[in-house]
């Protein structure tokens, strides 16, 4: 018999919120695509980049970021300033996943074992925006955006943080990413995994854990 989860951690990123590069690329650059052949291949130019990663990680700001993909891709440097400053704002939680931490909130609030952090990779200035335009975070009681201590996932290192602060407990820690590679660094850690292919699957994976 495996030992109950009690602490459950959340990536935010098309797990908890809506986040789709690919459709934002074809919202935003529908006509042109700088010469790639597809939407998905600009985005992973964009968002998949080295400079995107550091961007996460606090190490670079926007406008760096900004600045050096529009030399990269020669793209205008407002084409991208659109795409790239709102994301924070954009944003929008996934209902079907707020259900869920609205189900593991309400399991501590009457007094069950039942902690929830979440450990994103989220550059600072989109992580602020966060705080303050959706209270639930307040539910979690605690987490780390990526930015906020310069590492990033899948680096152990930003796990085995969160488990330190919190005393967490691997056998009893679900981890909970749309990136297997981040799952897989939980588990090699002893933390079990639940790795999210869409987001929906969240509402009936979880049911195994709980």
């Amino acid at each position: 018999m495996q030992t109950q989860v009690v602490n459950f951690v959340f990536d935010f990123g098309a797990v908890v919120f809506e986040w789709d590069p690919v459709k934002r690329v074809e919202k935003y650059f529908s006509s042109d695509l700088f010469g790639f052949e597809t939407a998905q291949a600009l985005a992973k130019n964009i968002f998949g980049h080295q400079t995107w990663h550091e961007f996460d990680q606090g190490l670079v700001s926007m406008s760096a970021v900004i600045s050096s993909t529009s030399k990269r891709l020669s793209i205008g440097a407002q084409a991208l300033r659109e795409l790239i400053e709102p994301i924070g704002e954009d944003l929008e939680p996934i209902k079907s996943s707020l259900r869920v931490l609205e189900l593991l909130r309400y399991r501590r609030e009457r007094g069950e074992m039942c902690r929830l952090f979440f450990l994103s990779n989220m550059p600072e200035p989109f992580a602020r925006v966060l705080e303050v335009k959706h209270p639930f975070l307040n539910w979690f009681d605690a987490g780390i955006f990526s930015a906020d201590v310069k590492l990033a996932k899948p680096d152990r290192q930003i796990y085995q943080l969160l488990a330190k602060e919190n005393h967490l407990n691997p056998e009893r820690t679900l981890f909970i990413d749309d990136q297997i590679l981040n799952v897989q660094a939980a588990e090699s850690m002893g933390w079990r995994g639940l790795h999210l292919t869409h987001p929906s699957e969240l509402t009936e994976k979880i049911k195994f854990f709980l």
